[in-house]
């Protein structure tokens, strides 16, 4: 795939109709679609009309901010418009039919989910593109955000140190993948029990040797956040999880985020958060809202890589 576009109408489309997983994107449509984001960033009225006569289905099974309301502007700055449902999916009415009803009425299905199978299961049965917007294994859409901010701070990919630090969960899936394809070394620190799945694991090992990366898994938060050039971390307990909040308190007290584990990392090295954080549990106030932090900067990139995805889905 060409990496160079001059206007709306060349933009090239994605080889698969759904953005299900991090790896439905193919190597050279990564790439293509961070230098999109970074060309509809820098020049947003050049896209306002691309997405004219388009209609989009938001549905969010989960509480959102920054995906939901990102969603919506991106379809609208580019000219698009959307329709919002919110609540349980396939309870009053099962997947395959809410899926059949949607693609009748709109261009696309962007959904933010409990469980992967029910966004598997949305693109099984529609007829046009779904997106995973969340779900518990995968965060595409957060990933993407983070590499272009990673671009942004460093000019570039690879060589660079990617420490994350805390639960093994969907975020951590897709910024493995993504950074492995683009050269970065990862490295996971959680505690016992709370390792990424090890399927995806493979993928990202695998994917690091194909693109001369790194991935390590550890249980010592020193170790991973030495020397590196940036710092991830996540809440200790996702939505969905809340019953499990005082259990995973104790489990991840030694993987705060602090002054002290920070100043390990290098010299200018960033602090990343996907938000929401809670401040003084897997990170500290002063490290988020420190002069290192760029949490904001991933979440206005939201907003550009999730243009960008629309653009190469629908333009």
């Amino acid at each position: 795939m060409a990496t160079l576009f001059s206007s709306p109408s060349q933009i090239a489309k994605l080889s698969s109709p759904d953005l299900l997983r991090d790896l439905d994107l193919a190597d050279d449509e990564l790439l293509y679609l961070l230098d999109l984001a970074s060309a509809v960033k820098q020049s947003p009225r050049e896209y306002a009309h691309a997405l004219d006569g388009r209609y989009i289905a938001l549905l969010f099974e989960k509480p959102s901010l920054r995906t939901k309301l990102g969603f919506e502007l991106a379809i609208k700055q580019l000219g698009g418009d959307c329709v919002c449902s919110d609540g349980p999916i396939g309870v009053r009415e099962p997947v395959e039919d809410i899926a059949r009803n949607l693609a009748r009425w709109v261009n696309a299905l962007v959904a933010r989910v409990f469980s992967q199978a029910t966004v598997d299961g949305l693109a099984q049965w529609s007829s046009v593109p779904v997106i995973n917007a969340l779900s518990d294994m995968y965060h595409p859409c957060q990933a993407l955000a983070d590499m272009l901010t990673l671009r942004e701070q460093f000019g570039g990919w690879r060589g660079l140190k990617l420490a994350f630090i805390g639960d093994g969960n969907n975020v951590a899936h897709s910024l493995m993948l993504s950074a492995a394809r683009l050269g970065v070394d990862f490295t996971i620190a959680c505690p016992r029990g709370y390792e990424p799945n090890p399927e995806i694991v493979a993928q990202a090992e695998g994917l690091a040797e194909t693109f001369g990366a790194s991935m390590t898994v550890t249980g010592d938060p020193e170790e991973a956040v030495s020397g590196a050039h940036a710092v991830y971390t996540d809440v200790w307990a996702s939505m969905g999880q809340e019953s499990e909040t005082n259990r995973r308190k104790k489990a991840f007290a030694d993987f705060q985020v602090n002054e002290p584990l920070f100043s390990l990392a290098r010299p200018d090295a960033v602090f990343m958060h996907c938000l929401p954080a809670r401040r003084g549990q897997e990170v500290t106030q002063g490290v988020i809202e420190s002069p290192r932090s760029v949490v904001f900067d991933q979440a206005e990139n939201r907003l550009h890589t999730q243009k960008a995805l629309l653009l190469m889905t629908l333009a």
